[in-house]
């Protein structure tokens, strides 16, 4: 194998490559790239054995072939090249060694027998339609803070992606919780996506996707089975087990009924959450919100730190409520909001919180409160 790459185009298949590539491995090929050189194209495929994804890149193909060599090592060299360098990789297939040649530098690196790389096997995807790249963005974006870090509730590791419906209007839908908050996105559903199946695609993969939407106009070919889900480009596809187990019901912890309305500037909010947050205690970090007629008071007592309050002009017109919350959570939500303002939905100190933006229904969060 002899190809020549243009160092940007490289270093772009690269860094997609070798992110997927675990740090630490006990199979040493998966810590390797196949790299595939054909016609006017080289690929470069790495896998988890959950994630695989193919990058494809124009190249100047000498000698087709292909070897499989050090994800992070290439990855590294390719980094610290100078940009616009044109790199040599040459393979001659007896020696085990790929070398790597750019101006005056040159590398030999390891390689590792391209059959014993693991190439996921391919299945039949029952529902395949195409989504705007901002549009996934904005449902994943929005959705994988409340993703759960638990390993015991694994079912919850991840984002729910399923057709639903809203107001009788047909919508492509993500949801994320972990127990204590939970976020709803919600945008037009595609066409050809009604039969879409709901699965959970996990928090890596949810991180490994951000990068193929980085471009607003780019259109996105999903392809979902039971099993499997898969996002591709023109240059790139991303392939990946989804989690295997059953989402909890997640329309019954949404509250319908709560009455009491605070709309407040998210921005304003999250500041002030933030500042009177820093004396609380790293492990309760609970906010007092203390609601009167157009006005919201936030304190925190750490009884070992100190105490702290901040008072915000709000919308506001309902009856006294005091309620508490955790920081962190609080921020997080505030975070999401685009427009100035945010809207939250009271019922009791006990009750679960409804937050959204301005009359916007397409993205609803809920917060559980906690005792201060």
């Amino acid at each position: 194998m002899k190809v020549s790459i243009e160092r940007s185009a490289l270093l772009k298949a690269m860094s997609q490559a070798q992110s997927v590539v675990e740090r630490r491995n006990t199979i040493p090929i998966l810590a390797n790239v196949l790299i595939e050189a054909e016609g006017n194209t080289a690929s470069f495929r790495a896998t988890d054995l959950d994630i695989e994804v193919v990058d494809k890149t124009p190249a100047m193909v000498e000698r087709a072939g292909s070897t499989t060599v050090g994800a992070h090592t290439l990855h590294e060299i390719v980094r610290k090249l100078p940009d616009g360098a044109m790199v040599d990789l040459t393979d001659d297939g007896a020696s085990g060694r790929l070398e790597v040649s750019a101006g005056r530098s040159n590398f030999s690196l390891a390689t590792l027998p391209k059959e014993d790389f693991p190439v996921m096997a391919s299945s039949d995807y029952e529902c395949n339609f195409t989504a705007n790249a901002a549009v996934l963005r904005r449902l994943f974006d929005k959705s994988k803070f409340a993703i759960s870090t638990e390993e015991t509730r694994y079912y919850l590791n991840g984002v729910y992606m399923h057709a639903s419906d809203r107001d009788g209007e047909k919508v492509l839908r993500c949801v994320a919780t972990d127990g204590h908050r939970l976020a709803r996105i919600d945008a037009p559903l595609p066409e050809n996506a009604e039969s879409l199946p709901g699965v959970i695609v996990p928090r890596k993969t949810v991180g490994e996707l951000r990068k193929l939407l980085e471009d607003d106009d780019a259109d996105i070919a999903v392809s979902v089975s039971e099993t499997k889900v898969r996002f591709a480009t023109p240059e790139i596809t991303l392939t990946s087990k989804v989690i295997d187990g059953s989402f909890p019901d997640y329309t019954r912890v949404i509250p319908q009924g709560n009455t009491r309305r605070l709309e407040v500037d998210a921005a304003e909010f999250a500041k002030a959450v933030d500042r009177v947050s820093t004396v609380s205690s790293e492990r309760s970090r609970a906010v007092k919100l203390a609601l009167d007629e157009d006005r919201l008071i936030l304190s925190v007592n750490a009884p070992d730190s100190g105490a702290a309050e901040e008072e915000l002009a709000v919308a506001y017109g309902d009856e006294r409520l005091e309620i508490g919350f955790n920081a962190k959570y609080l921020l997080e939500i505030a975070g999401q909001v685009d427009r100035e303002n945010a809207v939250f939905m009271f019922n009791s100190s006990g009750d679960p919180t409804l937050m959204r933006e301005g009359n916007d229904e397409t993205a609803v969060y809920v917060v559980m409160p906690m005792r201060v």
